[in-house]
Formats: structure tokens, sequence, C-alpha cells
């Protein structure tokens, strides 16, 4: 009882935060920098996670690897990594579109394309638990960052409380760029939810290994930037998950 209490009060409190900045316009146009010029120029990115059923990873990752240019000839491939930990027998990858008319033609064309459907999708689709996708955008305040080869890749990911950017999206981005200027990690990007799972949010971390991301996180944990900001903003969290991911041999970021 106490938690749902906990979160009713949550969600009044960013109701009441919502209606302050809709009667505020100077704080409208200090959040509007949370989403914007990638909206407008088009461009989003798909979110693709499939899982794969136990036991079938190794030949799906093979098939794959084998086939992948088939795909990539169509679209662009951000990134594509196995699940190391977190749900297991997953794999995750992103792709960039420019438009949503360039993904729907791209999707008409692999539906046409013989080799793709009979030498990779009529193989793949047996060893498929479950897929799922989600369109999203690269926020403004965050550039892709490109890394050196090597590393692992963490995904976190935020379900904040209703009402969007304009009640937690300052808080927020305080937050990332406290843990970002730490130094432990390095942030690739972060992708805000437009289809799929709403006001969910996606952080991606690259790590040189596992051991230097454990020491990191034990630094910004005593670093009081950290502290205050995470503070600022747990109050508009709803929840988080995270996964450890490993790149494939195929993945444009390694």
């Amino acid at each position: 009882m106490y938690s749902l209490r906990s979160t009713f009060s949550r969600i009044r409190a960013a109701a009441a935060r919502s209606l302050l900045f809709l009667s505020n316009p100077g704080q409208q146009r200090s959040v509007g920098k949370f989403t914007g010029a990638q909206q407008q120029d088009g461009t989003f990115y798909e979110l693709r996670t499939y899982t794969i059923q136990p036991g079938k990873m190794a030949d799906f990752l093979k098939l794959t690897g084998d086939h992948i240019h088939l795909r990539t000839a169509h679209s662009e491939l951000f990134g594509y990594w196995s699940v190391e930990i977190g749900c297991l027998n997953e794999v995750f990858h992103i792709w960039k579109y420019g438009s949503y008319a360039d993904r729907a033609g791209v999707r008409a064309a692999l539906a046409k394309e013989q080799e793709w459907q009979q030498n990779y999708i009529s193989k793949m689709l047996p060893m498929l638990v479950n897929q799922a996708s989600e369109i999203a955008y690269l926020v403004p305040w965050v550039e892709i960052s490109t890394v050196p080869k090597g590393g692992i890749y963490e995904l976190i990911c935020y379900h904040m409380v209703p009402g969007g950017p304009a009640v937690w999206g300052n808080a927020f981005q305080k937050a990332i760029s406290a843990h970002d200027h730490v130094g432990y990690c390095k942030l690739i990007g972060v992708f805000h939810n437009e289809f799929g799972e709403l006001n969910k949010v996606h952080a991606l971390w690259w790590h040189q290994n596992g051991d230097t991301r454990a020491a990191g996180r034990r630094k910004a944990q005593e670093d009081v930037r950290v502290v205050a900001a995470v503070r600022d903003s747990v109050s508009y969290l709803a929840s988080q998950s995270n996964k450890l991911l490993i790149p494939t041999p195929y993945s444009p970021l390694k």
C-alpha cells in the first residue's frame, strides 16, 4: 500500500509541475532543447530486441553475420549486440532512418528481395521467441560518440513519470551529464521513445570492461555532483533497468 501511495504522489507532483511549466513560457523555452533538432529533420532510430530460443544463439548470430550485408545495403546499421547480462538469449540492434517514408521504403524493398527472404528470414524466424521494436529520437544535447575498438556496452532504460520532457527533461539531462563528466565510462547516445513504451529513455554507454565499470560506479557514487544530480532527478523516475551488451563482429560499434 505504501508503494502505491508513493507512486500516486509522484504522479500528482509530476502533474503539478507540468501545469507550472505550461504557465511559464520562459521555462518552456529552456526545456525545449530536450527534443528538437533531430525530430525536425526527420532522423530517428529503431531499437529492435529479439529473444532467441535457448541453444540457438550461436546459430542465429552466424546466420545473421553471413547475411547482414543484404540488410545493410538498404539502411544504416548503428550497432548490433548480444545480451551478456540482463534478459538472456537476446540480441539488440539499432537502425537509423531519415524519415518514416525512408523506413517504409526499406521494409517494402526487403519484402521483395528473394535472397533476403529465402536465405535469412525463413531460416531465422524459427529461432525466434519474440521480437520488439521501438522508435526513438536522439536527444539534441548528446552527439553520437565514437569509441575505440574493444570493450563492452551498457544499455540503461529509464521509465519516467508521465508528462514527458516538459516535466523531467532538465533534471534527467543533469543526471546523465553528471555521470558522463566523471569519466569512468563514455556516453554513446541518449534516445527518447516516440513509439513503444512511452516516457522511456535509453542511455547507451561504453566501458573498457566489466571491472572498470565497477570501479567507475564506486567513484561516481562518491562524487557529490553525481549524488546531487541523481537526488534531483529520482523523483521523476518510475523504474529503470540495464543490460550488458557484447558487440557482434558485424556491429559498426565494436
